[in-house]
């Protein structure tokens, strides 16, 4: 076990790395490991094929100076309570949390049939027998509550609302992270300069200390456009995800407290799945 994980299996179709938890099956984002290890490695190598060596690459008081300095800066800039999620904000950012909407679909398809056939209540034990989205639950027992539609809507649009500031927090960590990065590699970078201006006594010693003082814009740089902004786009992709499959959920439940028609309902939330999953599910080529 690692890290909470299991033993694991790859899907090369799907790109990724299925692991067994004590939460479930989590599923391993590999096409994004790949990409961060694809980055800094082209980089590695051009560096090589230029002449360069790898050794000269590698340098504890630049790092120290820009990751330090970043993660001192975060600190200052984000509370307690933000900070300590951040394990768990890497781990979503790295593992695959996107809903599947066909299943969604065929939930909602499920849940109409038996209003329809049995009535809004017989939907009190379907739930209590199931393991359902909770948003889904908390949306339907409203609706046997016998709440007004458009309270309902004002109640799951405030947890979208929620759901999508808090989201928002984690991502700006590593949008600060990005800016912080750079300029922390700049300010090393200073720092190893005034260092080596400090003492000319010796011209043949120049030319690697001033190689060496730039190694901390590098890992600035290069740490903020390879690392930190990737993973806070990746984290507002995964966002504007949810926040669809959430909306998406809303109009399934509002349909369902209508009365709608099964087949309709179904029609009408095939308009969030992708273009390519739609035709799937209709039988397009």
């Amino acid at each position: 076990m690692l890290f909470g994980f299991k033993t694991g299996s790859m899907n090369l179709f799907t790109g990724y790395l299925y692991f067994g938890s004590d939460e479930g099956v989590v599923c391993m984002d590999i096409f994004m490991i790949i990409s961060v290890i694809f980055a800094f490695g082209a980089l590695i190598v051009a560096f090589v094929l230029d002449g360069g060596h790898i050794g000269a690459l590698l340098s504890l008081t630049p790092a120290l100076i820009v990751f330090g300095g970043t993660i001192g800066a975060i600190g200052v800039s984000f509370k307690s309570s933000v900070l300590v999620k951040l394990p768990k904000i890497v781990r979503i950012a790295f593992t695959n949390q996107k809903q599947n909407r066909k299943e969604i679909i065929d939930t909602f398809w499920k849940l109409a049939n038996l209003a329809r056939t049995n009535g809004l209540l017989a939907l009190e034990s379907e739930l209590l027998n199931n393991t359902y989205e909770r948003f889904i639950v908390q949306g339907i027992q409203l609706v046997m509550d016998g709440t007004d539609p458009e309270i309902i809507k004002k109640i799951l649009e405030n947890k979208v609302d929620n759901m999508e500031y808090r989201h928002s927090k984690g991502i700006a960590v590593f949008e600060a992270a990005g800016g912080f990065a750079p300029t922390m590699g700049v300010l090393g970078t200073v720092m190893g300069l005034v260092h080596v201006l400090s003492d000319l006594s010796n011209p043949d010693e120049l030319g690697p200390k001033i190689a060496v003082a730039f190694i901390a814009t590098l890992y600035g740089v290069g740490s903020a456009n390879l690392l930190w902004m990737p993973v806070a786009n990746k984290l507002k992709e995964l966002d504007t995800d949810e926040i669809v499959t959430k909306n998406m959920m809303m109009d399934g439940i509002l349909m369902i407290q209508e009365g709608g028609n099964p087949t309709l309902i179904v029609e009408r939330l095939k308009g969030y799945l992708d273009d390519e999953k739609e035709g799937e599910e209709i039988g397009e080529q």
